[in-house]
């Protein structure tokens, strides 16, 4: 069996296993809003303040990539780029390939990890204003609403009353 027959399902099941993980990675990252909690923060206790909304203010937040888009993206353009030629000019097309799909995979994760959220301005019993980002969710406060601050962990977020 010649080299290139043998070649081509190793290059087809590689290319397959890092479209996986890439697709995989997409999935890992969850919205941030009030409406959603991860399995860690169940059934833990929060403090509950009250509070009214003084402003709400559309923002972008950023949920900073983990790199899984430039390794991801580097390992399809190792793999597309290694069934390039032969020998040496193999290794130099699995090399471009790495480094161009890193630079791709690294531009498409930035894009897709800014989100829209809102800027939440309350006041407090006190008479204290605080403001909190989150993303936005299914719910949108308005000025004058009266809203619930649940804290713990070091995060607080703001729920309908």
């Amino acid at each position: 069996m010649s080299n290139a027959m043998t070649r081509r399902p190793r290059v087809v099941s590689l290319l397959a296993a890092a479209l996986a993980i890439g697709v995989l990675a997409g999935c890992a990252t969850q919205p941030r809003s009030g409406d959603y909690y991860r399995r860690g923060e169940a059934l833990r206790e929060q403090t509950v303040r009250m509070a009214v909304v003084e402003s709400v203010r559309d923002v972008t937040l950023d949920r900073e990539g983990h790199g899984v888009g430039a390794l991801t993206g580097a390992a399809i353009g190792g793999v597309a780029g290694g069934a390039i030629g032969q020998g040496r000019g193999s290794d130099i097309g699995t090399i471009g390939g790495a480094v161009l799909g890193g630079v791709i995979g690294q531009a498409i994760e930035g894009s897709t990890a800014r989100v829209p959220a809102l800027e939440i301005t309350v006041r407090l019993a006190d008479g204290k204003l605080t403001a909190i980002v989150q993303e936005a969710g299914a719910v949108r406060p308005r000025p004058g609403d009266t809203v619930r601050l649940l804290s713990g962990r070091g995060a607080t977020r703001v729920v309908p009353a």
